[in-house]
């Protein structure tokens, strides 16, 4: 089975993700919009592995979410509610729902 690699924005995105996963996981956090360099760094070593990609539901996350469907076309994405804005604000159980068809979460 391919590893999953689950791609986020912050440290704080990823200590929430960690939060409501039963599994272990490869989190990686972008830290922001990517340079050229930054993407291909990041890209080469995952593009062949099962890739879900969670950002923020702000200008910040639709703009790095652009670049990496550029990069990743068969990556998965998942969203969090507007609303909720960040990854790291939106509510566990909310969070839950949104991981669970493709991780085991905590229940």
């Amino acid at each position: 089975m391919e590893e999953k690699i689950l791609i986020v924005e912050g440290t704080n995105d990823r200590k929430r993700v960690k939060k409501v996963l039963n599994e272990s996981i490869d989190i990686v956090c972008t830290y922001g919009t990517l340079s050229d360099e930054k993407l291909e760094q990041l890209i080469l070593p995952i593009e062949d592995q099962d890739v879900y990609i969670l950002v923020d539901a702000d200008e910040a996350g639709e703009k790095l979410r652009k670049q990496l469907k550029r990069e990743l076309p068969n990556a998965t994405h998942l969203y969090t509610q507007r609303g909720y804005g960040q990854v790291e604000t939106t509510p566990l159980d909310y969070l839950s729902q949104v991981l669970r068809g493709y991780f085991e979460v905590k229940h």
